[in-house]
């Protein structure tokens, strides 16, 4: 299809179909993407030919990519200062033992029984380290848990989880050269003037029509992922911290950050999602469904393992340890990044990346799923929210529904 307009219609098209399918279903919108991206590939592909959606077209690449870049500042924007200010001992802990446990353990299981290659093995190991921020922030929010110290304490520590899967992401499979030098260099020097200029500059020459505030950030991010690119490392990487330094100034503009939504999920992210999942082999899975099952079980047994403990050393114990553990088994978001960025840079082959994706989605729901469920805390439910334990055997869809990640 040599029409550009004719595939910007189809891959919108598709975006609108897993739109409706997450309405109807009550199920997280980047899932039905994924989904959707990865029928509509088979089907097409079948039909038309080996090309299908054409996912490697340049400016298809070009939009997921932004998608990918700004989806990922945002998330590092939702972080709330003042949570590290009261609890960041704690999320220091249970976030880095939520990352450290299946980062190493699958791993070590993707190379010593999948039988992976040393380097496919420490991708399996990132992919699958990660919990989903906006998965949990769903949650939180749909059950009330966002305003209470416990909700809070679970999403610093899905923040501190993620930093760790990004660090090793870019640590990892980035060559260490010059180059790197200048680009940690220049990367450190703006993060430390970002969080001044930044409000100085707004407050100067914000808020016109002109929308200048966007168009500053999205050439901060294209300007960082550009050096990150330069020096052999991924786009997205300095994205997510650019969010998170920039989070006590642009995520509190909730105006801005609405009107970035609109373009980020109205636009970007259905490219990036339906991309995504249009890489995924169907006919892969169908093949070795244990090796799936295998991934699965090694993220779920090793982030029990090493999270439990932590949340237990905290104080949490009975349903409200195990709900904090299951919250922190979720993945989504990072999970697709890294295991995409891994297809691209032919670190895994496309079986392998499937089996990863099918993973990720795996852990969306499920975890959600069996915390809601079987152990809502329901005594740390706020009194403000009575409604909150009727909603509960329902969350996970409702949340998902809701959520735009």
């Amino acid at each position: 299809m040599t029409n550009a307009w004719a595939l910007s219609a189809l891959w919108v098209g598709l975006a609108l179909v897993a739109t409706l399918l997450a309405i109807w279903f009550k199920v997280s919108t980047a899932l039905s993407e994924i989904v959707v991206g990865t029928v509509a590939q088979l089907v097409i592909g079948v039909m038309l030919g080996t090309t299908g959606l054409q996912g490697n077209t340049q400016w298809i690449t070009f939009l997921a990519g932004t998608g990918a870049i700004v989806l990922t500042f945002l998330a590092g924007a939702e972080l709330d200062p003042t949570i590290f200010k009261v609890k960041w001992r704690e999320a220091l802990i249970v976030g880095l033992a939520g990352f450290f446990g299946p980062f190493l353990g699958c791993t070590a299981i993707a190379h010593y029984i999948l039988h992976w290659s040393i380097m496919a093995s420490w991708l399996a190991g990132v992919a699958l380290s990660t919990t989903s921020v906006a998965v949990v922030y769903a949650v939180m929010l749909e059950l009330g848990f966002n305003v209470t110290d416990y909700g809070k304490s679970i999403l610093a520590a899905c923040f501190v989880n993620d930093l760790g899967t990004v660090i090793a992401l870019g640590l990892i499979f980035s060559p260490f050269t010059v180059k790197t030098l200048i680009f940690v260099g220049v990367s450190a020097v703006a993060f430390v003037i970002l969080p001044f200029l930044t409000p100085w500059f707004f407050k100067r020459y914000g808020g016109r029509v002109s929308e200048l505030e966007a168009k500053y950030l999205l050439f901060l991010l294209f300007a960082l992922g550009g050096l990150a690119v330069w020096a052999g490392s991924e786009a997205v990487l300095p994205a997510y911290i650019i969010g998170m330094v920039l989070a006590g100034t642009v995520g509190k503009d909730h105006a801005l950050i609405r009107r970035l939504r609109t373009l980020t999920f109205g636009l970007l992210t259905p490219f990036y999602f339906i991309r995504a999942g249009s890489f995924v082999s169907v006919p892969a899975l169908i093949a070795a469904p244990a090796a799936l099952l295998i991934l699965f079980l090694a993220k779920s047994a090793t982030k029990a393992v090493t999270v439990y403990p932590a949340v237990r050393a905290h104080k949490y114990d009975g349903s409200s340890g195990a709900y904090y553990t299951l919250m922190m088994s979720t993945g989504l978001t990072f999970g697709t990044i890294s295991s995409l960025f891994g297809l691209n840079h032919h670190i895994i082959d496309q079986a392998q990346y499937s089996f990863l994706v099918g993973t990720v989605i795996a852990s969306a729901v499920i975890p959600t799923m069996i915390a809601n469920g079987f152990f809502l805390p329901r005594n740390l439910l706020p009194q403000t929210h009575p409604q909150a334990i009727k909603a509960a055997e329902s969350a996970v869809q409702q949340a998902a529904a809701t959520e735009e990640v």
